[in-house]
């Protein structure tokens, strides 16, 4: 059994999560929710604890149809690239020269140990923050907490000021954290573009020996 597979056991022991779990059950049953519950918890599947390099903390899964794939930003193939993640191709290719791809696929990154972590896991469709306050939150600041406890070096990229609100749970100081403003359009200008977050987190990395990321989206 994984580490995360284990610490989701503990948690399901506990009565937030029994709540939380409860909640969550008569949602996908009585409304449309996302994303698919078999994605629910697809970011800790796809990024073994062992292997976390850097995570991207973001707030709760995207609220359109097919969009939500359980890792924050992410979106399937097909699907039409979200503003958001669009200005995060324009400071990869402004940062490290990657092209813009035509699609907002993150599974790669996931896959080299970029934890793609939203505070909340589920959403109703198109109401963004309708799942906030039942407990997910308490979920996942436990597990960023137990990656405070690494004693590899991690690259968390807090974007706007929920994810900074995190930076409270990050107090190893082997650790690199890096803020900004979130990505969005209406903020994205203040900060985010120009903040060469991609080319700093690649540069910690090497210089602690590890396996820098490589942030290039293929074109599908």
């Amino acid at each position: 059994m994984t580490y995360f597979e284990n610490l989701l056991n503990e948690e399901r022991k506990k009565e937030y999560f029994k709540q939380l779990t409860m909640f969550v059950n008569k949602e996908y049953r009585t409304k449309t929710v996302f994303p698919p519950k078999d994605k629910i918890f697809s970011s800790i599947k796809l990024t073994p604890y062992e292997d976390i390099k850097v995570v991207i903390i973001g707030q709760d899964p995207y609220h359109g149809v097919g969009e939500a794939h359980g890792l924050s930003f992410s979106v399937m193939p097909g699907i039409k690239v979200p503003p958001s993640l669009q200005n995060i191709f324009k400071e990869l290719h402004d940062d490290l020269g990657c092209y813009i791809p035509n699609n907002g696929f993150l599974e790669k990154w996931a896959k080299q140990g970029v934890l793609l972590l939203n505070s909340v896991l589920t959403v109703v469709k198109d109401m963004p923050g309708s799942h906030r306050g039942k407990g997910w939150e308490t979920f996942t600041d436990t597990i960023i907490k137990e990656i405070n406890k690494k004693d590899t070096p991690v690259v968390f990229l807090l974007w706007g000021s929920y994810a900074k609100e995190k930076e409270a749970l990050i107090t190893s100081p082997k650790h690199l954290v890096l803020k900004t403003v979130h990505p969005s359009p209406f903020s994205a200008r203040n900060g985010f573009f120009g903040c060469k977050h991609f080319s700093k987190t690649n540069a910690f990395l090497k210089e602690h020996g590890m396996k820098e990321i490589d942030f290039q989206i293929e074109n599908i």
